[in-house]
């Protein structure tokens, strides 16, 4: 400790030197050792370096006084609160100070601090004393009228402390919103920005009362109707307070806008830039308050967007041909003479009122998807129309909004846009192109990468729609990848929006531009710069496909003059060890394809660039892609020789198989499998007992050795492991899926020797009626039976129908289920003798009847259309019998069976079950809409479009009286929107009321019930919420544009106090809206947050049961997932409420534990995702 004093004071004597240099370096070296975390300060050593560091403020040599400011960041973390109250007010007294130099230099001394300072959530009272200090001397120096400087620093710095400590200055807020105010009608403009800026960092944190006050005085200022210069500041104040405020501004809107939209017809441009800044803001922030105003601000928009009065266009296309003549003709002193009283193009301002006209329609585009169709009818015309901008900047913008509609466009997951859409974009592609062609010529970059990032959007959107016009786009690319002025991140564009091309599109449309595209692309690959080459090399594989398309019925193309190229480019890059790790695994994918199209071309060099592969096989880093790569060529019909590769390569892929990664392992598995079906003349024994030895379950055949493979030993190696299983000697017990695995092997294996398959059913049909075997053989047994019965017709084993049926009635949950899904199986192989049997048995024996209608169930999956079409009427009388059975499990697997069948022939079928909605017992009805259910998969199928029809009659159940009838309603619509929302996206005005009703807790439906001498509170509706809480959750993933996003939050809201299965969902939706619609969630933020604050501090009664504080810490951590999710949104803590509750979690030892692993996991989860990626 006594070292360091020592050494400080040393420092401090070279400060006070005569000599500059010895200044600088002694500061240089205070700044390094208060930069290391170790350094502790005596009392006696911190006053010195405060005091001394205050004094080289005012040092003669700037650099020194530099180095002076830098050190006061560190030291505030170094030192004693009142050392650094100390430092606050010397700065802030210099900054009243006559010398300029000594006002600036403080006035940056005081940001450094200001920066350094702990945030207020870290709960010091070092941060609150400081800056409550700072700003009452701000205030003060902001009112001095006569020193625009000093108000300028001050207002800098209260801009910054508001911005990161707004929340630590609650009680200054009054007095900081009153001083700044008048700031606004300063005579300098300077004065007037950053007053603008310090009120939009103090909104996000004031009260709502302060946020009033602010916006009636800006709304009375404005109706004041003061002068346009002053105008315009009150203009551009709102329009930040909207920013940064956001929803806090929608309650004023109605006064709002009309004013803004007169200011509008003002012929003042800046004025009028203003304005649609400020309608930018409120279209983001305030969604929901705009719908109202959004007709009229699209008008506008479109009305100022070719607003240009000094500029005539329709010369300037009609005169492209003759124009530079007509300029060389002119008589150039007449023109001089005038241009002196002429409008000079420097003064003119339009250029700024179409920019923000155009940033306002893309929030409009961005922000209203469900305007899509009048947006293509209305603004698409327009935003085409204006591609022949002439101000750079503002065509820009229009390329931006235009790329916005046609994202919108784009179909994601579960939203289908409408073919007007597409068939507008359709038409509008010639246009699109005649008006980019051009351009993608000109000198600007930035016009250039506005156009091939319009076109490569438009390419996704819809794919080979370019075909036709890719002469036209050919020579814009090549100019851009051999101009020499192209800068890197043009080349890069130009290379993206090619291999979009390339991939969107049929080879027959590239092949006769490949001699003209070839050689720039070429020359990407050898470029220095990695990224270009990365997207060049992407490019090329791209090209190898098109060249050399893999099929039979494509037309012949030379490919002989571009191999030599193509390769000689890759070769290089494939060779080089000291490249970057994307161009690494780029070229090696690259190859793949070349070798894979181009293999029968490569002669002499295909065996050399094959052992590249192995090398880069062995290598770490390499080795996942060489796999894949590996694979490829594996795959290729040319059948490439890799017999050369096989003998060191595949005992190197088997390594991989204990390799603790399972991108590795899987991609391994398909190289081996891709090799042992199309190699398997070239694998020797020793290759095969590498790869067996890492693969657990096979380790049976490395004991037979590779020659010794006959149907008996391969049976027996298979079913052996299960014979041990459990036993004392091998008390592991087998994983379930293993069962179903090894029994497709046993059957695949007999449809390979079907003279072998006969002793083999006999031989398990004895193991399952042997008492001695274990449940795991005997459960084996029904499996393989069932495996081999599919295939191959097993009506002669008499008495296997007894066998099963008396398997029904084991002990063993597993040993019914196998032999329930044999008898399905068998069935399969054997309809006409086993479907009768088993719909007999399905009537008469109720206590089987589960089973049996499982192994129905397995029959209606399994079997095809037409094998199944004699046996319906039979299936469905039977099914319809039982559809009010008293079992509910038994009605489930009914409901099922009917969802199948009715697939079989929907024509038919679905009309019948529509009928039984208004007849029947609430059980039938709730059977019939379960079955429905069962007829919505993930995959197109013929029924779809019969289903789109009439599901509307299924889900008018939602309002059925009885509670389950709605609750399995809930769970269809749950099903459809989860599988194909198309089918329910058009129903959502009239099912969300009925879904949002079920979400409310109805007092009819609780009862009590007497438990001896407790009475315990029953609420019936409880599944029914659940239900339709899990709908809400499936909403958001697929029919997100279709909601009210305010009214969902009021039903999440409420879920957050229901019981405690509806709020762990409620927990989990807030998260994720959190992520989908972050500035919805902040305008509802105060009202979220007390359900969460009581759930997060709730306390379990003492002598509660276990599971009562289980339950509760459960809730606690869920909750606080959703409070890390409301953090992850930036301006959240500047709510006062939130930072409130922000302070006191992190105050509460055990809550703030929970918080930072949540927030720990959330982090390691992200550079996971990342990693996989």
């Amino acid at each position: 400790m006594s070292n360091i004093s020592y050494h400080i004071s040393n420092l401090l004597e070279k400060m006070t030197s005569t000599d500059k240099d010895f200044r600088f370096m002694a500061t240089n070296d205070l700044m390094m050792e208060l930069q290391k975390d170790s350094i502790k300060l005596d009392e006696d050593s911190e006053k010195k370096v405060v005091t001394m560091l205050l004094k080289l403020l005012e040092d003669k040599n700037g650099e020194v006084q530099n180095l002076a400011v830098k050190c006061l960041g560190p030291l505030v973390s170094k030192v004693k609160e009142y050392q650094v109250e100390i430092m606050v007010d010397t700065l802030c007294s210099n900054m009243m100070s006559d010398k300029e130099q000594l006002r600036d230099i403080s006035s940056m001394g005081l940001k450094t601090v200001i920066a350094e300072l702990p945030p207020c959530s870290a709960g010091q009272s070092l941060t609150a004393n400081v800056c409550k200090k700072i700003t009452s001397q701000l205030i003060g120096a902001m009112g001095k009228q006569e020193d625009v400087s000093v108000q300028l620093e001050a207002l800098d710095i209260l801009s910054d402390m508001l911005g990161r400590l707004s929340g630590t200055l609650i009680s200054f807020h009054a007095s900081i919103l009153t001083s700044l105010l008048p700031q606004l009608t300063s005579p300098r403009m300077a004065v007037r920005k950053r007053a603008i800026m310090a009120l939009g960092h103090l909104v996000p944190s004031c009260s709502t009362t302060l946020f009033t006050q602010l916006t009636e005085h800006l709304l009375a200022e404005l109706g004041r109707g003061q002068q346009t210069s002053t105008t315009r500041t009150y203009i551009q104040c709102l329009a930040t307070v909207s920013r940064q405020g956001g929803h806090r501004v929608g309650e004023h809107l109605e006064k709002i806008i009309p004013m803004v939209m007169t200011f509008c017809n003002v012929e003042d441009d800046e004025l009028r830039e203003y304005c649609f800044q400020a309608f930018e803001a409120f279209i983001r922030r305030c969604p929901k308050e705009m719908s109202p105003h959004i007709s009229t601000v699209i008008k506008l928009c479109l009305r100022y967007i070719t607003y240009d009065p000094n500029y005539n266009y329709d010369v300037d296309e009609g005169g492209d041909e003759d124009g530079d003549e007509s300029m060389d003709t002119e008589d150039g002193e007449d023109e001089d003479q005038e241009s002196d009283d002429e409008y000079s193009d420097d003064d003119d301002m339009s250029w700024k009122v179409r920019r923000s006209s155009v940033k306002c329609l893309e929030a409009v585009i961005s922000t209203r998807r469900d305007l899509l169709v009048e947006l293509y009818g209305s603004v698409a015309p327009t935003l085409l129309a204006r591609f022949k901008e002439r101000e750079e900047n503002v065509k820009t913008d229009i390329f931006v909004a235009f790329v916005a509609l046609l994202k919108q466009t784009r179909p994601s997951q579960g939203l289908i846009t409408t073919a007007t859409d597409h068939l507008f974009v359709v038409s509008q592609v010639p246009t699109v192109v005649k008006a980019l062609h051009k351009q993608l010529k000109e000198k600007s970059m930035k016009s250039r990468q506005g156009c091939f990032s319009l076109l490569t959007e438009l390419a996704n959107v819809l794919p080979g729609a370019l075909g036709k016009h890719i002469p036209a786009l050919i020579p814009g690319i090549v100019h851009s990848l051999t101009d020499k002025s192209t800068s890197s991140n043009m080349k890069i564009d130009a290379l993206s929006f090619l291999n979009v091309l390339l991939c969107s599109h049929p080879p027959a449309v590239f092949q006769p531009h490949m001699k003209v595209i070839l050689s720039p692309v070429v020359q990407c690959v050898e470029d220095p710069f990695y990224k270009i080459t990365s997207e060049a090399l992407l490019v090329t594989q791209q090209m190898v496909k098109i060249i050399c398309p893999l099929g039979d019925k494509l037309p012949a193309f030379d490919v002989k003059p571009y191999v030599k190229d193509i390769f000689s480019a890759t070769l290089k890059r494939l060779k080089a060890a000291d490249i970057d790790q994307e161009v690494k695994e780029r070229a090696i994918s690259c190859m793949g394809h070349i070798v894979c199209h181009l293999g029968d071309q490569l002669g002499g060099d295909l065996q050399p660039t094959l052992q590249i592969f192995l090398e880069r096989l062995k290598n770490e880093i390499t080795r996942l892609t060489a796999v894949k790569t590996l694979t490829l060529i594996a795959t290729s019909p040319l059948r490439i020789d890799l017999r050369p590769l096989l003998t060191e390569g595949i005992p190197i892929l088997a390594s991989f198989l204990r390799k603790n990664q399972r991108a590795l392992k899987l991609s391994t598995l398909t190289a081996l499998n891709m090799i042992v079906m199309n190699y398997s003349e070239s694998l020797k024994p020793p290759m095969i007992e590498a790869v067996l030895n890492e693969l657990p379950f096979f380790k049976a055949l490395v004991v037979t050795k590779a020659g010794n493979m006959g149907y008996n030993d391969l049976l027996k190696a298979l079913t052996g492991p299960f014979h041990g299983s459990g036993k004392a000697t091998d008390p592991t017990p087998m994983h379930r899926q293993s069962y179903y695995s090894v029994a497709r092997c046993v059957a695949a294996l007999s449809s390979v020797c079907p003279k072998e398959a006969s002793g083999m059913v006999t031989g398990f049909i004895q193991e399952v009626k042997n008492p001695k075997c274990s449940e795991s053989v005997r459960i084996l047994s029904f499996l393989c039976l069932g495996e081999a019965g599919r295939t191959m017709n097993l009506g002669g084993q008499k008495e296997l129908k007894t066998v099963i049926l008396e398997a029904f009635s084991s002990p063993n949950e597993e040993v019914k289920s196998a032999a329930s899904c044999a008898l399905g199986n068998i069935c399969v192989g054997n309809l006409e003798d086993y479907l009768p049997f088993m719909l007999t048995e399905i009537g008469s024996q109720a206590k089987r009847r589960y089973l049996l209608l499982h192994s129905l169930k397995e029959v209606i999956s399994a079997c095809s259309t037409e094998s199944l079409l004699a046996h319906v009427e039979d299936i469905w009388a039977l099914l319809f019998k039982n559809r009010e059975c008293a079992e509910e499990g038994t009605r489930s697997v009914v409901a099922e069976c009917l969802g199948k069948l009715t697939m079989v022939n929907p024509a038919q079928l679905l009309p019948r079950l529509k009928q039984q909605l208004s007849s029947g017992s609430p059980v039938a009805r709730s059977t019939v809409v379960t079955a429905v259910k069962f007829t919505i998969v993930d995959q197109p199928v013929p029924i779809d479009s019969l289903l789109k029809g009439c599901i509307g009659d299924f889900l008018k159940t939602l309002q059925d009286k009885d509670p389950n009838v709605r609750r399995v309603a809930l769970v269809m619509f749950n099903s459809a929107a989860h599988n194909k929302p198309s089918l329910i996206r058009g129903l959502l005005a009239t099912v969300l009321p009925s879904l949002y009703n079920e979400t409310q807790i109805r007092k009819d439906l609780i009862r009590e019930v007497e438990m001896g001498p407790f009475k315990h509170t029953v609420d019936d509706g409880l599944d029914v919420r659940k239900a339709a809480f899990e709908c809400m959750y499936t909403l958001l993933d697929s029919c997100l544009d279709c909601l009210d996003i305010f009214e969902f939050l009021d039903r999440v809201e409420e879920g957050l106090k229901d019981h405690y299965d509806i709020r762990m969902l409620t927990f989990i939706m807030l998260a994720r809206l959190c992520c989908l619609c972050p500035n919805a969630v902040v305008q509802r933020l105060d009202r979220l947050i007390e359900p969460l604050r009581v759930t997060c501090t709730t306390k379990v009664k003492a002598g509660s049961v276990k599971q009562e504080f289980e339950k509760q810490e459960e809730l606690r951590r869920s909750a606080m997932r959703a409070v890390a999710a409301l953090l992850s949104i930036s301006e959240v803590e500047k709510s006062p409420a939130m930072a409130d509750f922000a302070n006191q979690i992190r105050t509460n030892a055990e809550m703030a534990s929970i918080l930072e692993s949540i927030q720990g996991d959330t982090r390691s989860s992200t550079v996971e995702s990342m990693d996989t990626s």
